[in-house]
């Protein structure tokens, strides 16, 4: 067994001078979201490398650089567009949130193309829940609304 671990040993070619790292799957996927103006020159070339081999992950960082286009130009009248693009392609996590969008598509759209937010709103009521989990189930509405009231 030595001998044989031996001959395999020496005949191994030798290690190059300078090691390749392979990106991690996390690292791949914040240089597909981050905007291209801000991944430095490394991440380019490091992402145009790995998009060269591989034809689903450049479809995925076009489909994914399409929807964060819209999303930073509030650009919803691109939306029908993307959707046909997406359930056409044969990424099927990419058809699923296709069809996801369907589902509350008026939402969407609006999100996509309006201005203004309910994002406030959102906010009070994540806050009203919160204060309702504290009171562990001791919240009827005049307590919870004093605990609001001071809370504010």
């Amino acid at each position: 067994m030595r001998r044989l671990l031996q001959s395999w040993r020496s005949n191994a070619t030798p290690p190059s001078a300078t090691p390749v790292s392979t990106p991690k799957p996390r690292q791949v996927t914040g240089w597909i979201i981050r905007p291209a103006a801000k991944r430095t020159e490394q991440e380019h070339a490091d992402l145009a490398r790995i998009l060269e081999r591989c034809t689903t992950l450049r479809a995925v960082d076009q489909l994914v650089s399409d929807f964060a286009g819209m999303l930073r130009h509030r650009q919803g009248q691109h939306l029908d567009t993307w959707i046909a693009t997406a359930k056409a392609s044969d990424i099927s996590q990419i058809q699923g949130f296709a069809a996801g969008l369907l589902k509350d598509y008026d939402a969407v759209r609006n999100g996509l193309t309006l201005t203004w937010s309910s994002g406030a709103v959102e906010g009070a009521v994540c806050k009203l829940k919160s204060i309702k989990r504290q009171m562990f189930g001791r919240a009827n509405f005049d307590l919870l609304r004093r605990r609001v009231l001071l809370s504010e």
